[in-house]
C-alpha cells in the first residue's frame, strides 16, 4: 500500500526516521520540507517487487523498516542478489537516471519492509539545490560502487567457504536476518551448499565449547 508521507498516520515518526538517514542528516527542517512533500511511503511483504528491472519509472528509496535487496535477472531466467539495504540505508537508480537508461536491476523486499521513495527526477532536482546533501550522496555512491566491485571480485577468487566467512565478517548484522535462499543468491551458491556450510560452522562452534 502506498501513501503520501504527509497523509500517513505515522508521518511524524517517519519524518524523524528520515531525518536520521545519513543522506538527509546534513539538512535542516526547512531544507527537507520540499522533499517530505514528494515522498511516498510503501509498506510491503517479503518478495514484493518495489521496482522492476527494465522499467523507466526510476525511483530513489529510503529504507525505514525491514530490508530490501537489489536483484539482477538474466534472459535465461537466472537471478542474482547484488546487495541488501536495511534500516537507515537507501537504494537508488541514479546511474541509470544519469544515462537516461532503464532500471538495470529490480528492488525487492527481502523481509517485510517500509520504504519512502521519490522519483529520480525529483531526487536529482532536490540534491541539485543542496550541495551538502549532494556531496554526501555522491560519497555514498562511491562507497557502494567499491563494495559491489569487491563483492564481484570475491565471487571470482574465493571458494564457497571463504565467501560465507567473508560475508559473515563484513556483515554480521545481516547474517541472522537473511533467508538462506537470499544469502545463497548473493554468494552465488546453491541453497544446499550454503546449508551444508552453515551446519559445518555450527558444528565447529559447538565443538569449541
Amino acid at each position: 500500500m502506498k501513501t503520501a508521507l504527509l497523509n500517513h498516520p505515522q508521518r511524524n515518526f517517519l519524518r524523524l526516521q528520515l531525518k536520521r538517514n545519513p543522506l538527509l542528516a546534513v539538512l535542516d527542517d526547512a531544507q527537507l520540507a520540499p522533499l517530505m512533500e514528494q515522498l511516498v511511503v510503501q509498506e510491503a511483504h517479503r518478495g514484493e517487487c518495489l521496482l522492476e528491472q527494465g522499467t523507466r519509472e526510476l525511483r530513489h528509496f529510503f529504507v525505514l523498516e525491514g530490508m530490501i535487496k537489489r536483484i539482477v535477472g538474466t534472459p535465461q531466467g537466472r537471478e542474482m542478489t547484488l546487495r541488501f539495504a536495511g534500516e537507515a540505508d537507501f537504494e537508488t537508480c541514479y546511474d541509470a537516471w544519469r544515462r537516461h537508461d532503464v532500471a538495470p536491476y529490480s528492488v525487492v523486499c527481502a523481509a517485510r519492509c517500509c520504504v519512502a521513495s521519490v522519483s529520480m527526477q525529483e531526487w536529482d532536482a532536490f540534491i541539485s539545490q543542496h550541495a551538502a546533501a549532494r556531496q554526501v550522496f555522491h560519497e555514498h555512491l562511491v562507497a557502494l560502487g567499491e563494495s559491489l566491485v569487491e563483492h564481484a571480485i570475491g565471487l571470482l577468487l574465493l571458494d564457497a567457504p571463504s565467501r560465507v566467512n567473508a560475508f559473515s565478517r563484513q556483515h554480521p548484522q545481516l547474517v541472522e536476518r537473511l533467508m538462506q535462499k537470499d544469502l545463497a543468491s548473493h554468494l552465488n551458491l546453491s541453497a544446499e551448499t550454503l546449508c551444508r556450510l552453515s551446519r559445518r560452522a555450527e558444528l565447529r562452534v559447538s565443538q569449541a565449547f
